[in-house]
């Protein structure tokens, strides 16, 4: 039986590949970047997060934790005793509680995404393998996708690119897009952002020549981080020259996982951090085709 930690899988998303897909978000990722708007996807154990702003102060989660842990999940204290079982979760009348990451079967991941296949179908869509990272866990992409390519869905995977690539060759292959990050160029900068060097992620960039998916390069564009008319010159000028038939995709800094980092009893994004203006992402658009490679938009 083939498991795993699973974030959440999100029908009918139009962001994460062509068509209506199915975006199965899988928990763990090797990097620690300091903008993730995915926060509960940094490890791989069961995780309930807690809205305080919803909640009522009713009780019930405190009622039927047995860990006996009450209503503030965030005391540091709570956090530590909570194993993210999930039954403050179903009971709390408000979602103050909810589950975040859980432990998932994949026959269980696979029967809800074929609920949807005739949406699939009729637009061109899909499944997406998201995060996370979903290459952290190996044997239940593999999995996955080897069940699902055999239904004949149209497979998706958007990937930090820090993975051990002939591992995942075979997951690769079944693909027919990968969305691949490259955050910063300079991997001193990258190392202080993300925690790790980029040596992997351009070298996996360069073999992706060997897999016939469409290929994707995303840049998310951090103002103040790597948004310097340098940087995303020089990312282009590496993937016009390592692997020319890809395209590119800028996407600017948003907030929108703050209010998870406050159910997580996690310091929130650094305040430096800022959304490029939309004339700057124009900009930086500009510089990538004058570079010889195409940019596409799935925003």
């Amino acid at each position: 039986m083939v498991s795993g930690y699973v974030m959440q899988e999100q029908p009918f998303s139009v962001n994460d590949g062509e068509g209506i897909r199915t975006t199965i978000f899988l928990a763990g990722c090797p990097m620690r970047c300091r903008w993730c708007s995915n926060p509960e996807g940094f490890g791989q154990k069961p995780l309930v997060g807690y809205y305080v702003r919803q909640c009522i102060g009713c009780g019930r989660c405190a009622e039927v934790c047995p860990q006996g842990i009450g209503i503030d999940l965030n005391d540091p204290e709570a956090r530590k005793k909570c194993t993210g079982c999930g039954r403050c979760a179903a009971a709390c009348p408000k979602s103050a509680r909810r589950q975040l990451v859980a432990v998932r079967d994949a026959d269980e991941i696979i029967a809800a995404a074929k609920k949807f296949s005739m949406f699939y179908r009729t637009s061109g869509g899909g499944i997406t393998f998201s995060g996370g990272e979903a290459t952290f866990q190996p044997e239940l992409l593999d999995h996955l996708s080897k069940k699902l390519y055999d239904m004949g869905f149209s497979l998706d995977l958007e990937t930090c690119g820090q993975f051990d690539f002939d591992e995942l060759k075979p997951a690769l292959n079944r693909m027919d897009l990968i969305f691949i990050d490259i955050k910063h160029m300079d991997d001193e900068v990258h190392r202080k952002y993300t925690g790790m060097s980029n040596k992997t992620v351009l070298e996996n960039i360069c073999r992706l020549n060997d897999i016939n998916a469409e290929i994707v390069v995303r840049v998310p564009v951090i103002g103040s981080v790597n948004d310097s008319d340098d940087n995303i010159m020089k990312t282009a000028s590496y993937v016009q020259e390592n692997l020319p038939r890809a395209e590119m995709e800028l996407l600017p800094y948003h907030e929108l996982g703050k209010a998870k980092y406050e159910a997580l009893g996690m310091d929130p994004p650094d305040a430096s951090f800022y959304t490029p203006a939309p004339e700057k992402m124009e900009h930086l658009n500009d510089l990538v085709r004058q570079a010889g490679v195409e940019t596409v938009s799935f925003k």
